[in-house]
């Protein structure tokens, strides 16, 4: 009883730490608009706004596996919360210099931290109890974080994009002083927000020392023991491998569902304040069937099962897309979320199945995998880019060739769902091969 009831509280407390993600996370989506606008960016460089957060996973997971060894799951989860908290402070100079690469920093700060604790939370949340419902634990945390990550692009889209469509009217039309001083203006309104995030985020880093969180560690499965001389390296599990391509292409369309949708609606010529709540359609679409993943696995449907079914669902909206106009295709951006929404559960468990003594390691390189969402939306960026060239040399309007390059960009997400697709029978195979 005693070790149900410390379960229950490790993962409300891990939960917590979803929601501060989703939060932090999801504030992209306002972000992308709201810097290319201040700082007169392309397409692609307003994106590396993504870059900047998830590129630190590449760098900081393996160094925030080992501090997690040497200093434990709580003092690492509490220095993670102090570096998210420094990288908010880094908004208010870079907003007053209204220097991007200052902006990108901070952010990169912010993805740091965000590191740590993603290297802590994951695999203890997903070996906290059975493996077979690991996908389900997982949603649950799911849940937290995207609800978090739609409050915070509500309240950041509100924040930063208020009287967007009238400065991007006028800004061309003004000397450069008086458009100085109205994009030092629009660049002024993070200050409060971010220095409230910041003073959030360091009381929570004290709190954080003094969590009971109870010790868990993968044991070796008998598949393990029994193969100890022929799996002696983390090296020699495919499904590792896989499972991280997966993983980086998964991120990197859940980052396009989420952040781009708000850009594409304002390329559609829809008001930015309408389409400030756009991410949060994407995120609330994966919240009800993060919910239905809590409902149905693994009583209902296995992991797996539920990883194809997501990626069919991802193609067929990833054509919906491209082959619709105007709201209806935005609609089709914000329903990726139902496709997405179940992939980071199922792919956690499946991979780390089986990998005992491997699994903190495991568990950091698939962090290091979160880089898809660094890599994959700037290409679409770039993609925009040429295709809005192409079409306005084509003698399309601007503004017309921006809105069609933008829809017709959206196939870069094809791949990344035949991926997604092609690991979830890869595992299957693979546990009839070894009779895992």
């Amino acid at each position: 009883m005693k070790s149900t009831q410390s379960n229950k509280t490790a993962i409300a407390i891990i939960a917590g730490l979803f929601f501060i993600f989703g939060f932090i996370t999801w504030v992209n989506g306002a972000l992308i608009p709201f810097m290319k606008t201040i700082n007169e960016l392309t397409e692609a460089q307003s994106y590396l706004v993504a870059s900047a957060s998830y590129i630190s996973f590449v760098v900081m997971a393996l160094p925030a596996s080992y501090l997690l060894n040497k200093i434990g799951y709580r003092k690492g989860m509490s220095i993670g919360l102090f570096l998210m908290a420094a990288g908010a402070l880094v908004f208010i100079p870079a907003a007053e210099a209204r220097t991007y690469w200052m902006f990108l920093a901070g952010i990169f700060i912010q993805g740091t931290g965000m590191t740590i604790l993603q290297t802590a939370a994951n695999p203890y949340i997903t070996i906290l109890g059975p493996i077979e419902s690991g996908a389900k634990r997982i949603a649950i945390m799911g849940i937290a974080n995207k609800i978090a990550g739609a409050l915070g692009s509500v309240i950041f889209g509100a924040l930063l994009l208020s009287g967007i469509d009238e400065v991007k009217e006028i800004v061309n039309q003004v000397s450069l002083d008086e458009k100085a001083i109205l994009l030092d203006q629009m660049a002024d309104s993070v200050f409060v927000p971010y220095l409230v995030m910041s003073a959030v985020l360091f009381v929570l880093g004290l709190l954080m020392r003094r969590a009971p969180l109870p010790h868990v560690e993968a044991e070796a499965s008998l598949e393990e023991e029994t193969q100890a001389g022929s799996k002696k390296t983390i090296f020699q599990y495919p499904q590792l491998w896989f499972g991280m391509l997966t993983l980086f292409v998964y991120v990197g369309a859940e980052v396009i569902a989420g952040d781009t949708i708000i850009a594409y609606g304002l390329a559609l010529g829809i008001s930015a304040s309408k389409a400030k709540f756009f991410t949060t359609f994407t995120l609330m679409a994966m919240v009800g069937t993060y919910a239905l993943g809590v409902a149905l696995i693994p009583k209902y449907l296995s992991q797996n099962k539920a990883l194809q079914i997501s990626a069919v669902i991802g193609l067929v909206f990833s054509f919906c897309i491209i082959s619709t106009t105007g709201f209806t295709s935005v609609l089709f951006v914000a329903a990726l979320g139902i496709a997405n929404a179940l992939v980071w559960p199922a792919v956690w468990p499946l991979t780390l199945d089986g990998l005992g003594r491997h699994t903190k390691t495991a568990a950091a390189m698939l962090i290091m995998a979160i880089s898809g969402g660094a890599i994959i939306p700037p290409l679409y960026g770039r993609l925009v880019d040429s295709g809005k060239e192409s079409l306005i040399d084509s003698g399309l309007e601007a503004a017309d060739a921006l809105a069609l390059a933008a829809k017709e960009s959206y196939y870069i997400l094809i791949p990344c769902y035949l991926i997604i697709f092609g690991f979830s029978g890869f595992v299957k195979r693979s546990r009839k091969k070894y009779n895992i």
